[in-house]
């Protein structure tokens, strides 16, 4: 009999918690590797804020979760929970149609101790490295710490469950301080009288004008505000040249229009459809 096909499942939140019951119920030996003292993920409050919010800082101390004490879900729990495991079906419940986040996560233990997940958890133990190995190049050696002990374990297959966002990545760009120093300098020319507002005729103008243009181009007024169906490169120039920074290259003037153009005649109905989508590849787990 071949030895049951092992996999690791890194984060024990919403998604790590989903991934380990179907890996389970599909007789796969599963080991959930948790880097907290609980399992919820994003839904454990913390009231900690970190020294450093944007997250400049290598040495600072990291604070899971973003949660503030009020908050609720965007979702109503009619919408929550799993199809065999609906949120209705928790216990002490209150009315609201939007829980707080403390009754999420008591959604959240109570789904594990319901399927046997809380045994699978491997609480306080970071994953801190994961690397392809085998003879055939088809296993995965997880290394992990858990205090100041480093451990290292061989699976078949590795399900990554810890978000999106648990960093910040914050993108750096010199033009925008240099806009601001822009639009401040030009307010305070306005200020002193140096620069002049158009009247509010000449505004009431240009937003009639505008509003002509969408109305020609069939585009609702309530997509006033987005930039899908104008992009004016001429103004981004100019403020490029005012700030003393490149101006928007072709290629990414191009890259730009064809965006801009597939989103509006497509939409998302068709987004499924598009080729580069289509081509992207699945890599479905060893069976078992």
């Amino acid at each position: 009999m071949a030895p049951p096909v092992k996999v690791a499942v890194i984060g024990a939140g919403v998604a790590g918690l989903t991934a380990a019951r179907a890996l389970k119920e599909e007789g796969l030996q599963v080991s959930v590797y948790e880097k907290m003292d609980r399992l919820g993920g994003t839904w454990v409050y913390d009231p900690r804020v970190e020294s450093d919010p944007l997250g400049l800082d290598p040495d600072r101390e990291v604070v899971h979760g973003s949660l503030y004490p009020s908050l609720r879900t965007n979702i109503p729990r009619q919408l929550l929970g799993f199809s065999d495991y609906p949120f209705g079906s928790r216990k002490n419940g209150d009315s609201r149609i939007f829980p707080g986040h403390q009754e999420m996560l008591n959604f959240l233990n109570e789904f594990a101790e319901e399927f046997g997940l809380v045994e699978l958890i491997r609480f306080n133990t970071e994953v801190v490295r994961v690397e392809r190995v085998g003879s055939r190049n088809d296993e995965w050696v997880v290394e992990s710490r858990t205090g100041h002990k480093y451990s290292e374990e061989i699976f078949d297959a590795v399900v990554v469950c810890n978000g999106h966002h648990t960093q910040p990545r914050l993108a750096h760009f010199r033009a925008v301080s240099l806009v601001m120093d822009l639009q401040a300098k030009w307010i305070a020319k306005v200020m002193c009288g140096k620069s002049v507002l158009p009247s509010q005729e000449e505004m009431l103008a240009d937003v009639e004008r505008h509003y002509q243009d969408m109305a020609e181009k069939g585009i609702p007024k309530h997509y006033t505000h987005t930039l899908a169906h104008e992009v004016s490169y001429e103004y981004m120039d100019w403020l490029a040249n005012q700030s003393g920074t490149p101006e928007v290259d072709d290629e990414t003037k191009f890259k730009c229009r064809s965006y801009f153009k597939f989103a509006t005649e497509n939409g998302l109905r068709r987004a499924r459809e598009w080729e580069p989508i289509q081509s992207l590849n699945s890599h479905p787990l060893p069976n078992s």
